[in-house]
């Protein structure tokens, strides 16, 4: 597998693993579920299955909302559904976990800055689209949560920007100033290390282990990768993730396998009968066909196998 392809499936192993990442680069701001003490069986979306809603969304004294990374991080766990569910059903159910944890004035207050993060989103998107070319990784990914942060401010106030963002601009920075040093030339490989190692100390014991895990995951994909060409079956290799994860995370990481692997049967046979169809100049048999053999959110895809 390339390192492209790899990078790719890293996204989806994260986020079932329940490995929490940032990255300062273009993404869906939110950070993967975190894994759960209870895993729910009875989840919003298949893919939720196995775990609980994020966010320890909390009220003060007074009725007053706690206005914090918490609750992006539960707006972010339902909206990780979409896809599997329409936005407004994420929306609705986003409601009523709120209205489960708060009482009815906090309830009220989160679900407005709900409506304003859904806002918010959708505008990011626009603007990403406006964003100037660079080749300089770094520069981009400045120019990118700069942006972001101009963008919030027609949307929160400073208090409300400050506690649902501090977390991941913190950690957007830290990422940011790692790759700035990586590109700087004019630095010793001496004085690279000394440079990370600075941001390295100012990290807490969980940033580290944060820091840590997407390395693991990676590595412990590559080691699949391999025991899989050497014959290893699939219970093999759950055991293998289990030990090196945790059981709950090996199972959604087998279910990602059979998606992926079922993925590919569809489009080689989509492929298969497109060719057949090619001499016949017919959009509406091709039309037929994508219908036959992908939901519509699934033919959004099909633009990369159709050249």
């Amino acid at each position: 597998m390339s390192t492209n392809a790899k990078l790719l499936r890293f996204g989806a192993l994260a986020a079932v693993a329940g490995i929490g990442l940032y990255l300062a680069l273009p993404r869906s701001e939110p950070p993967p579920a975190r894994p759960a003490a209870e895993p729910n069986y009875f989840a919003f979306v298949p893919s939720m299955i196995g775990t609980r809603p994020d966010g320890d969304v909390r009220q003060v004294a007074g009725d007053k909302l706690a206005v914090n990374a918490e609750l992006a991080y539960l707006f972010d766990y339902y909206l990780a559904g979409l896809g599997e569910k329409p936005l407004e059903a994420i929306r609705v159910e986003i409601g009523r976990e709120l209205d489960r944890r708060l009482a009815q004035a906090p309830a009220a207050e989160a679900k407005r800055l709900l409506d304003a993060y859904l806002a918010y989103k959708r505008a990011l998107v626009d603007v990403e689209r406006v964003l100037p070319a660079t080749p300089d990784l770094a520069k981009g990914a400045r120019q990118r949560l700069e942006a972001m942060q101009r963008l919030r401010r027609s949307y929160f106030s400073e208090v409300e920007a400050e506690g649902l963002f501090s977390a991941s601009d913190a950690y957007d920075l830290d990422a940011l100033a790692r790759l700035e040093i990586n590109a700087d030339k004019g630095l010793s490989d001496a004085q690279r290390r000394e440079r990370i190692a600075a941001l390295d100390a100012k990290l807490s014991p969980q940033e580290r282990e944060e820091r840590a895990a997407p390395a693991r995951v990676l590595k412990l994909e590559d080691d699949v990768s391999k025991a899989r060409e050497q014959g290893m079956g699939d219970n093999e290799i759950y055991r293998m993730r289990a030990a090196a994860l945790s059981p709950e995370a090996a199972a959604r990481l087998a279910d990602v396998d059979r998606e992926e692997a079922d993925w590919h049967r569809r489009i080689a046979s989509y492929q298969a009968q497109r060719q057949q169809l090619a001499g016949a100049g017919d959009p509406a048999s091709l039309q037929k066909l994508r219908d036959a053999i992908f939901s519509a959110d699934e033919q959004k895809r099909l633009g990369a196998y159709e050249q």
